[in-house]
C-alpha cells in the first residue's frame, strides 16, 4: 500500500499514547480584530468546526480571510453612512466634539452589523 501512515505512540504509564501532530499552520498569518473575534467564536460556539479545521491546518488562513472580509465591509459600510450622514470635514473643524460623537456612532452601528453578519453567522 502506498498511503500507508505510519504511527509510532509513546508510554504513559499503561497506556500506548499515539504521536500525533498537527500539520504545520501558516505561521505569517497574523489575525486582526475580527479574524481573532471570529476564532474565539468558533472555539466557544462551533467547536466541531475549530476542531476539523485546526487538524487540517486550516485554522488561521479561515480566520485570516473572514478578517479580511470583515475589515473590507467594515471600511464601506462606514464610507456610505458618512456621506449618507452628511459628516464632512467642516463640521470636523467647526465642531470638533459633535463631529467625534457621529463618528464613533456610526461605528459602533457598522460593528454590529459586521458582528451580526460576518463574525457570529
Amino acid at each position: 500500500m502506498e498511503n500507508e501512515i505510519k504511527i509510532t505512540y509513546r508510554q504513559a504509564g499503561d497506556y500506548k499514547i499515539p504521536n500525533l501532530r498537527l500539520p504545520p499552520e501558516e505561521s505569517t498569518v497574523r489575525l486582526g480584530k475580527w479574524g481573532v473575534m471570529y476564532k474565539d467564536y468558533l472555539q466557544k460556539y462551533n467547536p466541531v468546526l475549530f476542531t476539523t479545521l485546526l487538524a487540517q491546518g486550516k485554522l488561521y488562513q479561515h480566520c485570516a480571510q473572514i478578517d479580511t472580509k470583515a475589515r473590507q465591509m467594515f471600511n464601506t459600510l462606514v464610507a456610505q453612512m458618512i456621506k449618507s450622514e452628511n459628516i464632512t470635514e467642516q463640521l470636523k473643524s467647526q465642531n470638533q466634539l459633535e463631529w467625534a460623537r457621529r463618528m464613533n456612532s456610526i461605528q459602533e452601528r457598522v460593528s454590529e452589523i459586521v458582528c451580526n453578519e460576518l463574525i457570529y453567522a
